[in-house]
């Protein structure tokens, strides 16, 4: 795995991919913004823990529905406005499914071949799960979980695990907290 460096935002690279993520997407039933949301954030974040950066850098914030990208809203709606994508409305259920369809081909010279393999793989990964079972699912994330709303998730949350300790990590974890406090209280030496 690469070593992590800092990343800048690159409104390009998220436009190409809300691009291809739609285009990928478009015979999946359940594909609206809800999912979108949610599979720009698992792209992001697992190319971070697999290359050492995300494929966008931009910054996702967590809401009460899950994670979120920050500047998803604005970037939507420049892309309608320049021409790129459109939204269809349509009932889903009891829920209105807003859809995000493409107008032009994603720009894939943008993206590395195994950012392309994980895009693929992450669609896949998810197709047919509806808007309420892929934001279950991101809630399981530890990020997202330690996260204030509203609130910037660092990537570097993907790399922290959330099973339990063994029960030998919980012993080793007992006697370093009894060496702490001795050590705190001055009474080691």
């Amino acid at each position: 795995m690469a070593s992590k460096k800092q990343q800048h935002p690159d409104d390009d690279k998220l436009r190409e991919l809300i691009l291809y993520l739609s285009t990928l997407s478009e015979n999946d039933p359940n594909f609206g913004a809800t999912k979108l949301n949610k599979l720009l954030f698992y792209t992001d974040f697992l190319a971070y823990q697999k290359f050492g950066s995300a494929i966008t850098g931009q910054e996702y914030q967590a809401l009460p529905q899950g994670p979120a990208p920050k500047r998803l809203k604005p970037i939507i709606e420049s892309m309608k406005r320049a021409g790129d994508l459109r939204q269809v409305r349509r009932k889903s259920g009891r829920f209105e499914q807003i859809r995000p369809v493409p107008i032009r081909t994603a720009n894939l010279s943008k993206f590395s071949g195994p950012e392309v393999d994980l895009i693929s793989s992450v669609v896949q990964r998810f197709w047919n799960w509806n808007a309420a079972q892929i934001s279950t699912e991101s809630h399981f994330f530890l990020g997202w979980q330690l996260g204030i709303q509203g609130e910037t998730i660092p990537y570097s949350t993907i790399l922290i695990g959330n099973r339990k300790p063994t029960e030998a990590e919980k012993r080793k974890g007992r006697a370093l907290q009894k060496f702490a406090r001795e050590a705190l209280a001055g009474s080691h030496r």
